[in-house]
């Protein structure tokens, strides 16, 4: 029976990596994978999932108004799909991560998200607050604090290295935007 997963992580755990590291391992046998990003990310260019260490593939895009279970269905239809992967999970919409769980419960093929848990502010993303809650599997994927504690928070700074406590929930950017904190220093971190 196909699992609907979530993997999640703060910022610069490798969720990319290890996305694409899953896709590889599917090709490799010889199975179709149908790879997906925001379309709203635009860091290494559109439709494209890189990691911070070299790899990348060519990928769909998704925004709110893409029906994630007709575009998967239709693609099945053309060529069998072993699996699907989302990269940027978080910005998913409720919705979509409905049409997510019925690719797994009607078409039976299983599908990957990635993504962040929280925003600079400790809140939930839309995608992420529904993937925790209809996931068959959740999983954590790790990273560290400068202090060596595992991170869990992801704290947007400003040019000079200072937490930002304001602004859209969205701001594509990558190491020189957003550090990957413990909570503790997190907290430290927003009252300066």
């Amino acid at each position: 029976m196909a699992k609907l997963y979530f993997y999640y992580s703060s910022m610069n755990a490798g969720k990319s990596t290890t996305l694409l590291q899953s896709s590889f391992n599917y090709q490799e046998r010889g199975m179709e994978t149908m790879l997906w990003t925001a379309a709203v990310d635009d860091r290494y260019g559109r439709g494209r999932v890189v990691s911070r260490i070299g790899l990348e593939a060519r990928a769909h895009l998704f925004d709110p108004a893409v029906d994630m279970f007709a575009a998967v269905a239709a693609r099945h239809l053309e060529t069998p799909l072993a699996c699907v992967l989302i990269d940027e999970a978080q910005f998913l919409t409720q919705a979509q991560v409905w049409q997510l769980g019925r690719v797994c419960d009607d078409l039976g093929i299983p599908v990957l998200c990635y993504g962040l848990r929280t925003d600079f502010q400790g809140e939930l993303f839309e995608g992420s607050a529904y993937l925790l809650a209809l996931a068959d599997t959740l999983s954590e994927i790790k990273t560290v604090c400068e202090c060596g504690r595992k991170a869990t928070m992801n704290l947007r700074v400003d040019v000079h290295g200072r937490a930002v406590h304001q602004g859209a929930q969205t701001q594509i950017g990558g190491n020189d935007n957003y550090v990957a904190l413990c909570r503790r220093h997190f907290v430290e971190r927003m009252r300066g």
